[in-house]
């Protein structure tokens, strides 16, 4: 379960403040995936890194009781100056998993190579993506956030990507947030579109892309 109790979050733009969440109360059934909708600048990878907790509210609370990814595709966790093996292990030891298996599971996704024992400040943002992925994937989580990417890399990469997401989904939750609505509802079930620091959910993925539709007329 993912809970948000009346949490307002905002930043601060020159003299006004831009409203991200006012007051959002809201259960998350995290069983469930999830598209998140919305124009540009409404906030919604501000709302993955709020759930994921990488960021924090500027009040209420956001409770949860599942293991819950950071946003696929993030790798601002990453430390520049280690290697991509020493991040795996990193992560894996933080996350509690068998770094090994993390370790392998990466080598063999990812296929960076030999570039997994460089820093990482040296990776093109293609494979610093492909490493945050495979990371992603190697751990398990309940569910899993997902800000636009789906896939990364060439076809074939993307091809692993898609079945190692339909792997995961067998067992797992997930909050999508993507402008393609192909996207949506290919891997949701339910939707919410985020407009104006309001969260309006619906049961059906189907109209919370009617919504966003009618929003962008």
């Amino acid at each position: 379960m993912i809970q948000l109790s009346k949490v307002t979050k905002y930043y601060k733009v020159e003299r006004h403040r831009k409203m991200i969440l006012d007051h959002v109360s809201m259960v998350f059934d995290t069983s469930r995936s999830y598209g998140l909708l919305g124009v540009n600048g409404a906030g919604k990878s501000t709302f993955l890194r709020l759930i994921s907790g990488v960021e924090l509210p500027n009040s209420g609370r956001i409770r949860t009781s599942v293991r819950i990814s950071w946003p696929i595709g993030f790798a601002g966790g990453f430390h520049p100056a280690m290697s991509g093996r020493e991040n795996v292990h990193f992560v894996a030891r933080a996350y509690g998993a068998d770094i090994r298996k993390a370790d392998r599971f990466v080598e063999d996704f990812s296929e960076l190579g030999e570039y997994l024992d460089v820093p990482i400040k040296t990776y093109s943002s293609g494979m610093s993506a492909r490493l945050a992925f495979a990371v992603s994937m190697a751990i398990d989580f309940d569910v899993y956030l997902i800000d636009e990417v789906i896939a990364v890399g060439d076809v074939k990469f993307q091809m692993r990507c898609r079945e190692a997401f339909n792997q995961r989904r067998r067992n797992a939750g997930m909050i999508v947030v993507s402008h393609s609505m192909r996207t949506i509802a290919e891997y949701c079930d339910r939707g919410g579109v985020l407009a104006d620091g309001r969260l309006t959910m619906y049961e059906n993925v189907n109209d919370a892309i009617a919504n966003y539709n009618r929003l962008n007329r």
